[in-house]
Protein backbone atom coordinates (compact mmCIF):
# COMPACT_ATOMS: atom_id res chain seq x y z
CA UNK A 1 0.00 0.00 0.00
CA UNK A 2 1.39 3.39 -0.97
CA UNK A 3 2.01 6.19 1.50
CA UNK A 4 -0.73 8.32 -0.03
CA UNK A 5 -3.25 5.55 0.51
CA UNK A 6 -2.60 5.36 4.26
CA UNK A 7 -4.02 8.84 5.14
CA UNK A 8 -7.02 8.12 2.91
CA UNK A 9 -7.59 4.83 4.73
CA UNK A 10 -7.31 6.57 8.15
CA UNK A 11 -9.73 9.26 7.02
CA UNK A 12 -12.22 6.66 5.87
CA UNK A 13 -11.98 4.72 9.14
CA UNK A 14 -12.17 7.84 11.34
CA UNK A 15 -15.48 8.15 13.20
CA UNK A 16 -17.80 10.73 11.74
CA UNK A 17 -19.16 13.49 13.97
CA UNK A 18 -22.74 13.10 15.05
CA UNK A 19 -25.06 15.75 13.65
CA UNK A 20 -26.10 18.51 16.01
CA UNK A 21 -29.16 17.34 17.92
CA UNK A 22 -32.22 19.59 17.73
CA UNK A 23 -33.34 21.02 21.09
CA UNK A 24 -36.92 19.85 20.38
CA UNK A 25 -35.74 16.23 20.43
CA UNK A 26 -35.64 16.51 24.20
CA UNK A 27 -39.03 15.18 25.39
CA UNK A 28 -39.25 17.77 28.15
CA UNK A 29 -38.64 20.67 25.79
CA UNK A 30 -41.06 19.23 23.28
CA UNK A 31 -43.74 18.91 25.95
CA UNK A 32 -43.10 22.49 27.05
CA UNK A 33 -43.35 23.68 23.44
CA UNK A 34 -46.72 21.95 23.06
CA UNK A 35 -47.96 23.59 26.25
CA UNK A 36 -46.89 27.04 25.09
CA UNK A 37 -48.12 26.65 21.49
CA UNK A 38 -51.74 27.74 22.21
CA UNK A 39 -50.49 31.00 23.72
CA UNK A 40 -48.41 32.06 20.71
CA UNK A 41 -51.28 33.53 18.70
CA UNK A 42 -52.84 35.45 21.66
CA UNK A 43 -49.41 36.86 22.53
CA UNK A 44 -48.90 38.00 18.95
CA UNK A 45 -52.34 39.63 18.84
CA UNK A 46 -51.69 41.38 22.17
CA UNK A 47 -48.34 42.64 20.91
CA UNK A 48 -49.93 43.85 17.66
CA UNK A 49 -52.65 45.59 19.67
CA UNK A 50 -50.12 47.36 21.90
CA UNK A 51 -47.83 48.36 19.02
CA UNK A 52 -50.78 49.52 16.90
CA UNK A 53 -52.05 51.78 19.69
CA UNK A 54 -48.57 53.12 20.46
CA UNK A 55 -47.74 53.88 16.80
CA UNK A 56 -51.14 55.45 16.14
CA UNK A 57 -52.28 52.74 13.74
CA UNK A 58 -55.37 52.14 15.91
CA UNK A 59 -57.37 55.09 17.16
CA UNK A 60 -57.98 54.96 20.94
CA UNK A 61 -61.62 55.93 20.29
CA UNK A 62 -62.01 52.61 18.45
CA UNK A 63 -59.80 50.34 20.53
CA UNK A 64 -58.22 51.60 23.77
CA UNK A 65 -54.62 50.53 24.52
CA UNK A 66 -54.05 47.44 26.66
CA UNK A 67 -52.70 49.41 29.61
CA UNK A 68 -55.91 51.44 29.83
CA UNK A 69 -57.99 48.26 29.79
CA UNK A 70 -55.78 46.82 32.53
CA UNK A 71 -56.19 49.99 34.63
CA UNK A 72 -59.96 49.74 34.22
CA UNK A 73 -59.88 46.13 35.38
CA UNK A 74 -57.92 47.17 38.46
CA UNK A 75 -60.40 49.97 39.23
CA UNK A 76 -63.35 47.60 38.84
CA UNK A 77 -61.69 45.09 41.16
CA UNK A 78 -60.91 47.74 43.79
CA UNK A 79 -64.41 49.21 43.74
CA UNK A 80 -66.04 45.79 44.08
CA UNK A 81 -68.13 46.20 40.92
CA UNK A 82 -66.26 43.41 39.16
CA UNK A 83 -66.80 40.86 41.94
CA UNK A 84 -70.45 41.81 42.44
CA UNK A 85 -71.40 41.61 38.77
CA UNK A 86 -69.35 38.45 38.23
CA UNK A 87 -71.07 36.67 41.13
CA UNK A 88 -74.47 37.69 39.80
CA UNK A 89 -73.65 36.32 36.35
CA UNK A 90 -72.24 33.09 37.79
CA UNK A 91 -75.35 32.59 39.93
CA UNK A 92 -77.60 33.02 36.91
CA UNK A 93 -75.63 30.69 34.69
CA UNK A 94 -75.24 27.99 37.34
CA UNK A 95 -78.95 27.90 38.16
CA UNK A 96 -80.03 27.97 34.52
CA UNK A 97 -77.35 25.50 33.49
CA UNK A 98 -78.25 23.11 36.32
CA UNK A 99 -81.95 23.18 35.49
CA UNK A 100 -81.33 22.74 31.77
CA UNK A 101 -78.89 19.88 32.38
CA UNK A 102 -81.31 17.95 34.61
CA UNK A 103 -84.22 18.42 32.21
CA UNK A 104 -82.05 17.54 29.23
CA UNK A 105 -80.80 14.38 30.90
CA UNK A 106 -84.34 13.27 31.78
CA UNK A 107 -85.67 13.99 28.29
CA UNK A 108 -82.69 12.41 26.54
CA UNK A 109 -82.92 9.29 28.70
CA UNK A 110 -86.63 8.95 27.98
CA UNK A 111 -86.04 9.30 24.23
CA UNK A 112 -83.14 6.88 24.34
CA UNK A 113 -85.06 4.20 26.21
CA UNK A 114 -88.31 4.43 24.24
CA UNK A 115 -88.30 4.10 20.47
CA UNK A 116 -91.97 5.07 20.39
CA UNK A 117 -91.40 8.29 22.32
CA UNK A 118 -88.42 9.09 20.12
CA UNK A 119 -90.51 8.66 16.97
CA UNK A 120 -93.20 11.03 18.24
CA UNK A 121 -91.16 13.66 20.08
CA UNK A 122 -87.70 13.90 18.47
CA UNK A 123 -88.79 15.44 15.12
CA UNK A 124 -90.68 18.25 16.88
CA UNK A 125 -87.79 18.73 19.31
CA UNK A 126 -85.30 19.04 16.42
CA UNK A 127 -87.54 21.62 14.78
CA UNK A 128 -87.92 23.73 17.93
CA UNK A 129 -84.21 23.76 18.77
CA UNK A 130 -83.46 25.46 15.46
CA UNK A 131 -84.97 28.65 16.89
CA UNK A 132 -82.17 30.74 18.45
CA UNK A 133 -82.31 31.87 22.05
CA UNK A 134 -83.16 35.46 21.14
CA UNK A 135 -86.06 34.19 19.03
CA UNK A 136 -87.86 33.19 22.23
CA UNK A 137 -87.20 36.52 23.92
CA UNK A 138 -90.30 38.49 22.75
CA UNK A 139 -92.62 35.59 23.61
CA UNK A 140 -91.10 35.09 27.06
CA UNK A 141 -91.20 38.82 27.76
CA UNK A 142 -94.98 38.65 27.44
CA UNK A 143 -95.18 35.61 29.71
CA UNK A 144 -92.73 36.34 32.52
CA UNK A 145 -91.67 39.95 31.92
CA UNK A 146 -88.20 41.40 32.41
CA UNK A 147 -86.80 39.68 35.47
CA UNK A 148 -84.69 36.82 36.71
CA UNK A 149 -87.09 34.06 35.50
CA UNK A 150 -86.57 35.26 31.93
CA UNK A 151 -82.82 34.82 32.21
CA UNK A 152 -83.07 31.42 33.91
CA UNK A 153 -85.46 30.09 31.26
CA UNK A 154 -83.32 31.19 28.32
CA UNK A 155 -80.10 29.89 29.88
CA UNK A 156 -81.78 26.58 30.73
CA UNK A 157 -83.03 26.32 27.15
CA UNK A 158 -79.52 26.84 25.83
CA UNK A 159 -78.18 24.03 28.05
CA UNK A 160 -81.13 21.72 27.48
CA UNK A 161 -80.49 21.07 23.79
CA UNK A 162 -76.92 19.65 23.82
CA UNK A 163 -77.53 17.62 26.99
CA UNK A 164 -80.68 16.07 25.51
CA UNK A 165 -79.02 15.13 22.24
CA UNK A 166 -75.86 13.79 23.87
CA UNK A 167 -77.89 11.73 26.37
CA UNK A 168 -79.98 10.29 23.55
CA UNK A 169 -76.85 9.36 21.64
CA UNK A 170 -75.17 7.91 24.72
CA UNK A 171 -78.15 5.75 25.63
CA UNK A 172 -78.28 4.32 22.11
CA UNK A 173 -74.60 3.42 21.76
CA UNK A 174 -74.39 0.55 24.26
CA UNK A 175 -72.24 -2.22 22.71
CA UNK A 176 -74.31 -5.11 21.39
CA UNK A 177 -72.11 -7.64 23.19
CA UNK A 178 -73.01 -6.11 26.54
CA UNK A 179 -76.70 -6.29 25.69
CA UNK A 180 -76.25 -9.99 25.05
CA UNK A 181 -74.57 -10.39 28.44
CA UNK A 182 -77.48 -8.52 30.09
CA UNK A 183 -79.97 -10.90 28.49
CA UNK A 184 -77.95 -13.93 29.58
CA UNK A 185 -77.86 -12.76 33.21
CA UNK A 186 -81.50 -11.60 32.98
CA UNK A 187 -80.83 -8.01 34.05
CA UNK A 188 -83.86 -5.93 34.92
CA UNK A 189 -84.48 -2.59 33.24
CA UNK A 190 -82.86 -0.60 36.06
CA UNK A 191 -79.87 -2.94 36.23
CA UNK A 192 -79.33 -2.56 32.51
CA UNK A 193 -79.42 1.25 32.83
CA UNK A 194 -77.14 1.43 35.88
CA UNK A 195 -74.58 -1.22 34.96
CA UNK A 196 -74.51 -1.03 31.16
CA UNK A 197 -76.05 2.07 29.60
CA UNK A 198 -74.76 4.77 31.95
CA UNK A 199 -71.11 3.58 32.04
CA UNK A 200 -71.08 3.33 28.25
CA UNK A 201 -72.63 6.79 27.90
CA UNK A 202 -70.27 8.63 30.28
CA UNK A 203 -67.90 10.10 27.62
CA UNK A 204 -70.79 11.27 25.43
CA UNK A 205 -72.59 12.79 28.43
CA UNK A 206 -69.42 14.61 29.50
CA UNK A 207 -69.04 16.11 26.03
CA UNK A 208 -72.68 17.21 26.06
CA UNK A 209 -72.33 18.86 29.48
CA UNK A 210 -69.22 20.74 28.37
CA UNK A 211 -70.99 21.99 25.25
CA UNK A 212 -74.07 22.84 27.32
CA UNK A 213 -72.10 25.11 29.63
CA UNK A 214 -70.57 26.90 26.64
CA UNK A 215 -74.05 27.49 25.20
CA UNK A 216 -75.38 28.57 28.60
CA UNK A 217 -72.53 31.03 29.13
CA UNK A 218 -73.08 32.57 25.71
CA UNK A 219 -76.82 32.79 26.35
CA UNK A 220 -76.17 34.50 29.69
CA UNK A 221 -74.12 37.26 28.09
CA UNK A 222 -76.69 37.76 25.32
CA UNK A 223 -79.57 37.95 27.80
CA UNK A 224 -77.71 40.39 30.03
CA UNK A 225 -76.93 42.52 27.01
CA UNK A 226 -80.61 42.77 26.14
CA UNK A 227 -82.48 42.81 29.45
CA UNK A 228 -80.47 43.28 32.63
CA UNK A 229 -79.32 45.91 35.07
CA UNK A 230 -76.62 43.74 36.67
CA UNK A 231 -74.01 41.27 35.54
CA UNK A 232 -71.06 41.20 33.15
CA UNK A 233 -73.28 41.67 30.12
CA UNK A 234 -74.74 44.78 31.71
CA UNK A 235 -71.23 46.18 32.20
CA UNK A 236 -70.63 45.79 28.46
CA UNK A 237 -73.87 47.63 27.63
CA UNK A 238 -73.17 50.30 30.25
CA UNK A 239 -69.70 50.95 28.85
CA UNK A 240 -71.08 51.18 25.31
CA UNK A 241 -73.75 53.66 26.38
CA UNK A 242 -71.13 55.87 28.02
CA UNK A 243 -68.73 55.25 25.12
CA UNK A 244 -66.17 53.90 27.58
CA UNK A 245 -64.62 51.26 25.38
CA UNK A 246 -62.02 50.43 28.02
CA UNK A 247 -64.90 49.27 30.26
CA UNK A 248 -66.34 47.27 27.38
CA UNK A 249 -63.02 45.58 26.65
CA UNK A 250 -62.35 44.90 30.34
CA UNK A 251 -65.75 43.20 30.68
CA UNK A 252 -65.15 41.19 27.50
CA UNK A 253 -61.79 40.01 28.86
CA UNK A 254 -63.42 38.83 32.11
CA UNK A 255 -66.20 37.03 30.22
CA UNK A 256 -63.69 35.28 27.98
CA UNK A 257 -61.37 34.36 30.87
CA UNK A 258 -64.16 32.80 32.95
CA UNK A 259 -65.59 30.90 29.99
CA UNK A 260 -62.15 29.61 29.04
CA UNK A 261 -61.31 28.54 32.59
CA UNK A 262 -64.57 26.63 33.07
CA UNK A 263 -64.28 25.01 29.65
CA UNK A 264 -60.75 23.83 30.44
CA UNK A 265 -61.92 22.42 33.77
CA UNK A 266 -64.76 20.53 32.11
CA UNK A 267 -62.38 19.34 29.40
CA UNK A 268 -60.03 17.94 32.05
CA UNK A 269 -62.97 16.27 33.80
CA UNK A 270 -64.06 14.70 30.51
CA UNK A 271 -60.55 13.37 29.85
CA UNK A 272 -60.42 11.90 33.36
CA UNK A 273 -63.78 10.19 32.89
CA UNK A 274 -62.60 8.72 29.62
CA UNK A 275 -59.45 7.36 31.27
CA UNK A 276 -61.45 5.88 34.13
CA UNK A 277 -63.98 4.22 31.85
CA UNK A 278 -63.85 0.39 31.91
CA UNK A 279 -62.16 -1.10 28.87
CA UNK A 280 -65.29 -3.04 27.97
CA UNK A 281 -67.08 0.23 27.18
CA UNK A 282 -64.31 1.77 25.09
CA UNK A 283 -64.40 1.71 21.35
Amino acid sequence: MSETAIPLERERLAPTKAPHASPLRDPRLRALAWRLAPWVLPALLLALWAVGCERGWIAPQILPPPERVFDTLVELAKSGDLARNTLISLQRVLLGFGAGTLLGFALGAALGLSRTLEAYVLPSFNALVQIPVLGWLPFLLLLVGVGEPLKYILIAHAALVPVTLSTLQGFQQTPATLDEVARVFEYSGWQRIVYLILPAAVPTLATGVRLAFTKAWLALVVVELVASSEGLGYLIVYGRQLFQLDLVMASVVVVGAIGYAVNRALDALEARLRRGQPSAFRE
